[in-house]
């Protein structure tokens, strides 16, 4: 699959970003242009993200497939691999899977198992309103306040949605392919190799992704894995303490 991506810089070993669910290259233009002083950034919209194609496929083999796919189309054969929640899933997985495309592994706020369901009232809202209804982007704020209260993360849902060539609203992301592969987002990776690169794993001081009782998994597949917690920040590490967390990733590159 070809995937919609955009280039920072092009000096410098190649680093991918790859975002969570619901998320898109955009979530990470600041952190992206920043580190484009020393690297070639590629921010990517996953399958089913953003500008990407749509696919009834969104498991993390396909998902690490396109990276792959993206590489060779690029003609790079190692890059440095960063991805966020589902991002850093499907970024784990790519390293286990390649390991000798993958130069230095970055997983920010995630480790590779099993959550609780915690997008249900997304999936809902995205299926339930009638986006056609629309004119505005405060009609759609309004909207999602009855599925969550926080404007930040109505923000960023919002982002989904966009005007269709007709000039209407509508969404962007696929959904219903996204929700038949929710059980294998959410759902445990077992790695049936060892990947041998140097791993950080970023994790946000306020959030519950990873903890100590994850650490022994992760680090019989990923032997090399330091960790580093950033102050002041949740489950959107870069987004909530971005300076913190880019020194952390210049200390580690």
């Amino acid at each position: 699959m070809q995937l919609f991506y955009k280039q920072y810089g092009n000096t410098g070993t190649p680093l991918f970003i790859l975002h969570g669910i619901f998320g898109m290259l955009d979530n990470w233009h600041n952190i992206a242009k920043k580190l484009s002083e020393h690297y070639t950034v590629y921010t990517i919209d996953a399958r089913n993200h953003g500008q990407s194609p749509h696919s009834d496929e969104s498991g993390y083999q396909a998902m690490a497939s396109d990276i792959i796919e993206l590489a060779d189309n690029l003609h790079i054969h190692q890059f440095i691999l960063m991805g966020h929640s589902m991002g850093g899933k499907t970024a784990l997985w790519v390293a286990n899977q390649y390991p000798e495309r993958v130069q230095k592994l970055i997983a920010v706020d995630i480790a590779p198992k099993r959550y609780k369901p915690g997008h249900v009232a997304y999936f809902k809202a995205f299926e339930e309103i009638n986006w056609s209804a629309f004119t505005s982007r405060k009609e759609i704020d309004e909207a999602l306040m009855a599925f969550d209260s926080n404007i930040r993360v109505r923000l960023f849902l919002a982002k989904n949605i966009d005007r269709n060539e007709a000039g209407t609203f509508t969404i962007k992301a696929n959904i219903s392919a996204l929700k038949n592969a929710y059980d294998e987002i959410i759902g445990e990776l077992h790695f049936t190799s060892v990947y041998q690169g140097k791993t950080l794993f970023v994790l946000g001081v306020n959030s519950h992704y990873l903890n100590e009782d994850d650490k022994p998994y992760i680090l019989e597949h990923f032997p090399k894995a330091q960790f580093v917690v950033i102050p002041n920040a949740g489950h959107w590490v870069h987004a909530d303490n971005p300076l913190a967390f880019l020194e952390a990733l210049e200390s580690f590159l």
